[in-house]
């Protein structure tokens, strides 16, 4: 899964359109960075800023617009209705995908002691990022704002995380950490705004009040009356979804609508939210009607309909899921050929592609005659009897298909970090130690590849000898082919494994590699001939 971080941070800055275009200008101008937001506040004189990226993308994106900020932006003559106390007031970091929070907790370290270091600035912690209850929550660190800053700065407790504890009249202080994402979300209520509110009282977390807490952790919720839409909605903010996610919101929503006897048509999504959120709610619903569905764009649609997402607007996966909205195309040269070019690819006279690109082809071939028959047994009236089994055999033989594929271009790749050690410079003994070890790393990496498809091919096995029990036995020959493409696949692979490893001067690597791989091809060697000694003995009814 890609390492995706978001980060939002605000700037006390939201009626100059140059300067908020500066700022936006230096997070797109961030390799590794996807700006996805600009939303300024005249009244608040404030603008917040949402981008993603790798963790240490994210960390370059917030330096850069901070340092743009300390050119444009002078406090001293800042006014308007947001509370704040800095130029870049606060700068969170979230986990979108890939990432823990810990991964954010150590986003927001490093940039605030590379921004103390930078720009001579102070830098407090808050949320997750905060050791000290005391100053955990952005209203303690905040308390009196960017005018109380002068004197709360010098005081034994109030001393920043990082940078000057000193008063910066022209900056003031920036408050960084980690936090949850925060889901937006909207339900809507075809009732009253009094019953919508009744039911947000109900469910979020502070419920009517300390003697009355409400019924569900981590969520804020108001109800109110849209006349736009002539609905009421329950309006909800999603602090953690990990813990109160998306579709058991909208369940518990609509339990207590039922017993309000009002009905509820559908929510909207207000906003970005995690591809994670959406596959938990997928899960729910196929668990909760034993639907079958592996694909993930099914998944959304399914998603889609039981939230009733497209109620308001019509949701876009594609402008509203953020994997989605910074999905890098695919790196697949090869795999993306057609299947003549690639043949005359392999015909060429090259050395790449070569025999580790045509294993991983054969492999996932083998693997992925495997799915094809699988689901040609799937769904069909006269194997009804053996349904459970390919719900069973379905996802596996797909998923490692789907990973397979990519280790094509991967295996031509391989030696991309070796030859680059080969080419470093070898003058004097730390060069050539250098080198040295930039060669071993990229030979290990070399071997790594192939390895990988082996294991892979290796995972597929079961899955196959179950289809060769249960599968569609009009579809023989094609589970005979895939299960010899596959074990060509994974052989050709340890035949690549074999070639780099004498090279490999640690020991321990070499030995375990070495026992894997046989161990491997080994177990690859006797499962395919179960697989078609099975078929043997169904015959061809």
């Amino acid at each position: 899964m890609r390492k995706l971080v978001e980060c939002v941070p605000n700037f006390s800055e939201g009626r100059n359109p140059e300067i908020i275009e500066a700022i936006a200008d230096s997070i797109r101008k961030t390799p590794g960075c996807t700006l996805l937001d600009v939303d300024p506040g005249k009244s608040t004189n404030r603008t917040v800023y949402t981008f993603v990226g790798s963790p240490e993308s994210v960390v370059e994106g917030a330096l850069n617009s901070a340092k743009v900020a300390r050119k444009l932006i002078d406090m001293r003559n800042h006014h308007g209705e947001h509370p704040r106390m800095g130029a870049m007031d606060v700068c969170p970091f979230v986990p979108v995908s890939g990432v823990t929070m810990e991964d954010c907790i150590e986003c927001a370290k490093e940039f605030g002691r590379r921004a103390a270091e930078e720009i001579g600035i102070p830098i407090y912690l808050y949320e997750y990022a905060q050791e000290k209850e005391y100053r955990k929550k952005l209203p303690q660190i905040r308390e009196g704002e960017y005018e109380a800053i002068s004197s709360r700065i010098k005081q034994s407790d109030w001393k920043p995380d990082f940078g000057p504890a000193e008063f910066v009249p022209e900056w003031g202080a920036t408050v960084t950490g980690a936090r949850f994402f925060l889901i937006a979300y909207n339900i809507n209520i075809l009732g009253t705004n009094n019953q919508a509110h009744r039911i947000a009282l109900n469910v979020r977390e502070a419920g009517r009040g300390e003697d009355e807490p409400g019924l569900m952790k981590e969520i804020k919720a108001i109800g109110w009356f849209v006349e736009e839409y002539n609905m009421a909605q329950v309006s909800i903010n999603m602090t953690n979804y990990l813990v109160s996610p998306p579709h058991e919101v909208f369940e518990q929503v609509l339990k207590e609508a039922k017993a309000l006897k009002v009905g509820i048509a559908g929510s909207e999504l207000v906003g970005l939210i995690p591809l994670g959120a959406m596959l938990m709610a997928a899960d729910y619903y196929i668990n909760k009607e034993n639907l079958f569905i592996i694909e993930e764009d099914q998944k959304i649609k399914l998603v889609v309909d039981r939230l009733g997402l497209n109620s308001i607007s019509k949701f876009e996966p594609n402008k509203k899921i953020i994997e989605y909205i910074v999905a890098e195309e695919k790196n697949e040269p090869l795999a993306s050929l057609s299947v003549r070019k690639f043949v005359e690819s392999v015909a060429a006279r090259t050395s790449a592609p070569g025999g580790g690109s045509v294993s991983a082809l054969l492999a996932s071939l083998g693997v992925g005659l495997g799915t094809m028959v699988s689901r040609l047994t799937y769904g069909v009236r006269k194997f009804d009897d053996v349904e459970p089994k390919m719900r069973k055999i379905i996802p596996p033989l797909y998923e490692i298909t789907q990973k397979l594929i990519p280790m094509i271009d991967a295996d031509t790749n391989a030696f991309n970090d070796y030859l680059e050690g080969v080419r470093m410079p070898k003058d004097t003994p730390e060069q050539q130690a250098a080198r040295n070890a930039a060669m071993q790393s990229g030979l290990k990496k070399a071997i790594e590849v192939p390895l990988t498809t082996m294991r892979l091919g290796d995972s597929a096995w079961d899955s196959m000898i179950e289809l060769a029990k249960y599968g569609n036995i009009a579809s023989k020959s094609d589970v005979e082919v895939g299960s010899k493409a596959l074990e060509t696949g994974i052989w050709g692979a340890y035949k690549n494994v074999m070639i780099n490893l004498p090279g490999i001067e640690d020991k321990e690597f070499k030995t375990k590699t070495l026992e894997e791989a046989e161990a491997i091809v080994k177990r690859t060697k006797e499962k395919c001939n179960r697989v078609l000694r099975v078929l043997e003995k169904r015959g061809n009814k």
